[in-house]
């Protein structure tokens, strides 16, 4: 992190982190003093940490096993939020400045975020706390001084009614090399165990994302409808450290695909679960994990539907933008050097094995993943 004088002069470096640590600052105290920042230094782990700009200590807020982020300095001063990400559920904290004490603000589990704009505090020390959970669509609540919270908005369509939904969970299951695997679970109300049910995984997109504990459109159409809905986070994932977010690198649709697979068979194992009743579906990365799956895998699934997948990484390095190009460098490497990566990561070497229907939804303008990735997928 740098500091640049509005009026001029030469930067001045503030943090010292090691180069393979990542840092970043949220927010600056009001007297100027303290910074809010979040880095991965100790470990991989992102944490939530204040840097004094005066002498250059560097304070870690409330050290914790899961993911953190340092956020925005009251308006008087006295605290500091700092968010965690706890298994795909995230919630908020408030850090005394003077005292050290954490106190974990009273709001509904699920997805707690600092509300949007130049500050989520009020000049009287109300915050604004962004929230959805899996039954419960997004809205705006208001956290006051002294610690209640309460719901401001109310954004969802007449008639959709949170009591009604199925209540999502965190479920984890052990992959085939004993790496154990979180993942969010939808059951149907009043599902009978006669392994009968109807099932989905659906895989995120990046690879580098997660799939938290928020209101999908897609789990509660499904779930609501009889399916049971699980979306895992596998290896590659954020949220779990460094070192999981990089264990699928130069191995997509390796062993990541083994621990989709896993969900299925988690699924199954309920009791609840026909196993020749299990489909798949997700967009963007997890369209590519879909064709993936149906391809590499074809006798585990009933039916795939793959949402602007990638088929092809040879085409998508052609095609996609500058960003796009370095960040899939960096997952499989270089097409001339890393050509077995390239064939061995493509669904495109595996497609024609596939039994399952298969959907394949695309935008035609789409810019992400152009439109001929879906094309060859249908021309295969």
């Amino acid at each position: 992190v740098w500091r640049l004088e509005v009026s001029g002069g030469e930067p001045k470096k503030l943090t010292a982190a090691k180069a393979t640590a990542r840092v970043s600052a949220s927010d600056i105290s009001p007297d100027g003093r303290l910074l809010s920042l979040t880095s991965n230094e100790k470990g991989g782990l992102d944490q939530a940490a204040l840097l004094d700009l005066k002498d250059g200590k560097l304070t870690w807020l409330s050290p914790s096993p899961w993911e953190q982020s340092g956020g925005s300095f009251s308006p008087d001063g006295v605290t500091v939020m700092l968010a965690t990400n706890a298994d795909g559920r995230r919630d908020l904290s408030a850090y005394n400045l003077q005292g050290g004490q954490v106190l974990k603000a009273p709001l509904p589990e699920g997805f707690n975020a600092e509300g949007s704009g130049a500050s989520p505090f009020a000049r009287d020390g109300r915050l604004l706390v962004a929230h959805d959970a899996g039954n419960t669509p997004f809205d705006y609540w208001i956290l006051d001084r002294a610690g209640k919270a309460g719901r401001l908005t109310d954004f969802a369509a007449p008639g959709l009614d949170p009591a009604r939904l199925p209540v999502s969970q965190i479920v984890h299951y052990k992959s085939q090399d004993g790496t154990v695997i979180s993942a969010i679970l939808s059951v149907p109300f009043n599902l009978k165990r006669d392994g009968t049910a109807p099932a989905v995984v659906v895989p995120h997109g990046g690879p580098t994302g997660q799939t938290m504990d928020r209101f999908s459109r897609l789990a509660v159409a499904l779930s609501s409808r009889g399916y049971l809905v699980i979306q895992p986070n596998p290896r590659g994932s954020t949220g779990y450290g460094e070192a999981f977010q990089k264990a699928n690198h130069k191995d997509l649709g390796g062993g990541d695909l083994v621990d989709e697979v896993y969900a299925a068979k988690f699924l199954a194992a309920t009791g609840y679960v026909n196993p020749k009743k299990i489909g798949i579906t997700g967009g963007s990365y997890g369209g590519f994990m879909t064709l993936m799956a149906v391809g590499k895998t074809p006798d585990v699934w009933a039916a795939g539907v793959s949402m602007y997948g990638i088929i092809n990484w040879y085409e998508m390095l052609k095609h996609e933008d500058a960003s796009l190009q370095a960040y899939q460098r960096s997952l499989i490497g270089d097409p001339v050097k890393d050509k077995a990566v390239y064939d061995a990561d493509s669904p495109m070497t595996y497609i024609k094995q596939a039994k399952a229907p298969l959907l394949i939804l695309q935008g035609e303008n789409d810019i992400r993943v152009p439109r001929g990735q879906a094309a060859e997928v249908v021309s295969t």
